[in-house]
């Protein structure tokens, strides 16, 4: 009787201890993911400050184009308000378009390509989109790495029931990237 109890006893230890290791492993990955997501949402809000200084940077010169401008000032504020992962990878897929838009426009005009404020802005918004590809790129690895931890066994038993039942999404804006490189350029008539 006392050797069963011990049996049970090891049994139960070495079930609490793999339970118990799991759990820290998914709290410790989902902190990472969401500590990345929160980088990502840093490069973003800097992103979406960024762009009325370029919108009023063109409009001086392209006053016309007033539906691309609309459509830029439309997309950053879709962008600003978006909350969850989801919403922001589909507002900043309509921004990163919209923007492709702009800088189509923008090759349009000379005197605008040569303006250094212009210029400025452009070296500006070029360096955070390369700091967001960053932080996405780190992002989507967090999340790799928790969606696999979940998944596996045994964390895949409890996981549930501690509170990690599904998957973190990705933050995918390979769609829209190639969307705009394939747009057609929008026409300019004087």
């Amino acid at each position: 009787m006392l050797i069963t109890l011990i049996v049970i006893g090891v049994i139960v230890a070495i079930l609490l201890f793999v339970v118990i290791g799991g759990y820290n492993k998914l709290v410790a990955l989902d902190q990472r993911a969401d500590q990345s997501f929160a980088d990502i949402d840093v490069q973003l809000k800097q992103r979406q400050d960024l762009i009325p200084n370029l919108v009023e940077t063109v409009k001086g010169y392209a006053a016309h184009e007033r539906g691309t401008l609309d459509a830029v000032t439309q997309a950053r504020a879709a962008a600003a308000g978006a909350t969850s992962v989801n919403d922001k990878v589909q507002a900043e897929n309509m921004l990163t378009g919209a923007l492709g838009r702009l800088f189509a426009v923008a090759e349009a005009y000379p005197d605008l390509k040569a303006n250094t404020n212009y210029l400025e802005l452009q070296r500006e918004l070029s360096d955070l989109e390369n700091k967001l590809a960053a932080a996405r790129r780190f992002f989507n690895n967090a999340v790799s790495e928790f969606n696999a931890v979940r998944r596996q066994f045994p964390t895949v038993l409890f996981a549930g029931l501690v509170g990690f039942g599904s998957d973190k999404p990705f933050f995918d804006v390979g769609a829209a990237e190639r969307a705009a490189l394939n747009a057609a350029p929008p026409q300019v008539q004087f």
